[in-house]
């Protein structure tokens, strides 16, 4: 593969639908009504009385008053509007209208199929039918036994295309995220792409056989020289990004090739969502799961609060960079290089999605 290539910036695809995105963390979604938009779509989510997520638009059939907007509310298992008072039950069908016994035949909210897995709720946007909650990508460790997670949502101005590409090029770990993440052999050591294009999945690995132990690994597992540090990404398109990371003092035995046993290494699962909100906004989902001091409440809030910086530094960085795209004149032309292999996969595989969801 040649060391350059040059290619159109990437330009926000149409939104993929018939897809699951993750709506909200579980922990969000009560009896309180509750909103988020995704892929343009505002939609309201609340726990019946038996505790079961719905989802459903969060718009008045009458004149589009949000129903996530007090004074409108819950009465049972039913959410009755604040504006004129049309009720619905928790199937998005309108059972009651006021001054009239006979409530019309289209009076019905458009419901979207949600599943609550891995400490998420996600939603089926699309076609109803396709919606099979087997083609949900799992990232398990967020509610397992053995791990300890932490996790939170930023609000990103900037299309989740930008998004993708950042995540699929740690490279600039060295440069944005140093003194937390990043040290130079993140950017010095290439990296092995494989593309599963049927799937939709893209894997990026990096592994780095003597490299410096960066704060984030140093303070939270007490390593105090240097390290074997590995990175192997898994982008399951369109919306979920795992890194399983795995950080290990130098001379460390690899993992056994026939039980996969690694006792000697410390492993992190960091999790990304990315789920668009607009053309050009998106809702960043992160998470960080540890097998190791499990119940270390130190070792948990600093890994919180120092994810959490990493995080503000992408959405910085991403804000700007958007409205630079935004401004810049169509065909503009970008340079893209080796380590951008992932990344360019992604973007061919969410061209692709696109499309078939317009057929």
């Amino acid at each position: 593969m040649p060391t350059t290539e040059t290619s159109e910036t990437s330009t926000q695809p149409p939104f993929v639908r018939d897809q699951w995105y993750v709506a909200a963390y579980g922990r969000e979604v009560g009896r309180e009504l509750f909103s988020r938009t995704v892929c343009g779509e505002p939609i309201l989510f609340w726990r019946t009385e038996s505790g079961e997520v719905t989802a459903m638009s969060d718009r008045c059939v009458h004149r589009r008053f949000p129903l996530s907007q007090p004074p409108s509310r819950l009465d049972g298992d039913r959410v009755v509007c604040g504006y004129h008072g049309f009720t619905y039950g928790a199937d998005g069908v309108c059972v009651s209208v006021p001054g009239q016994a006979r409530v019309p035949r289209t009076a019905r909210l458009t419901s979207y199929p949600a599943v609550e897995q891995d400490s998420f709720v996600w939603v089926w946007i699309g076609e109803r039918d396709l919606a099979d909650p087997k083609l949900i990508p799992r990232a398990p460790w967020l509610d397992q036994s053995g791990y300890t997670s932490v996790s939170g949502m930023e609000p990103l101005a900037a299309r989740y295309g930008l998004l993708v590409d950042n995540l699929l090029d740690l490279s600039h770990e060295t440069y944005l995220h140093g003194g937390y993440i990043g040290t130079p052999e993140v950017a010095e050591t290439p990296i092995t792409t494989e593309v599963d294009e049927e799937a939709g999945i893209v894997r990026v690995s990096r592994h780095m056989d003597d490299a410096a132990c960066p704060p984030f690994y140093a303070e939270s597992t007490g390593i105090t020289g240097r390290i074997t540090r590995w990175q192997d990404i898994e982008y399951h398109a369109p919306c979920l990004y795992l890194l399983h990371s795995r950080i290990a003092p130098v001379g460390t035995p690899p993992p056994d090739e026939v039980t996969g046993a690694d006792p000697d290494a410390f492993h992190v699962e960091v999790v990304y969502a990315i789920t668009p909100e607009t053309e050009n906004s998106t809702h960043d989902f992160w998470a960080v799961a540890r097998d190791f001091a499990l119940d270390d409440e130190k070792v948990t809030g600093f890994l919180h609060d120092n994810n959490r910086t990493v995080v503000l530094q992408d959405v910085v960085a991403l804000d700007v960079l958007e409205k630079a795209v935004a401004a810049e004149r169509d065909r503009y032309q970008e340079l893209s290089i080796n380590i951008d292999t992932g990344g360019l996969a992604a973007r061919r595989i969410l061209k692709r999605l696109a499309e078939e969801a317009t057929r």
